[in-house]
């Protein structure tokens, strides 16, 4: 597996952790880091900590477009991890503009497969590409 990649799948857990324990996001962050201190090299831990900082610093602008592209169902009623790997890659569309959005939308789809349910995939894959597509990011 790819040091992006980990990192991906790390922050996903650690943003998840944060949803679901509602707790202090620095402190949550802190603790997290330190259970996962093995994972989390000097090539991995950079690119980590901006998605999650990141993600956190603009949670609202993300689960706006969120909200405004998941036809049928609200935020606080998806699969936490679905929208946790969606708030990821909207992350990176947003803020990102070295990563390609194809890019961070295969990475999504590919870690839903892996951590969601069998739906993951496509209702990842279809929220994210109406936000490519109807927010102009190619």
């Amino acid at each position: 597996m790819g040091d992006r990649r980990l990192s991906r799948e790390l922050a996903l857990q650690a943003l998840f952790s944060l949803d679901v324990n509602k707790s202090d996001p620095a402190k949550g962050l802190e603790e997290f880091c330190a259970q996962r201190e093995d994972e989390l090299t000097d090539m991995v831990r950079p690119f980590f900590l901006d998605i999650v900082e990141g993600v956190l610093a603009a949670e609202d602008a993300i689960d706006g477009l969120l909200n405004k592209y998941s036809k049928n169902w609200k935020l606080s009623r998806m699969p936490v991890v679905d929208r946790n790997i969606m708030r990821i890659a909207t992350f990176e569309l947003l803020k990102r503009s070295d990563i390609p959005p194809s890019v961070s939308i295969n990475e999504a789809v590919e870690i839903g497969k892996k951590f969601g349910t069998r739906d993951s995939g496509s209702f990842i894959n279809g929220v994210l590409d109406r936000i490519r597509l109807l927010e102009g990011f190619e």
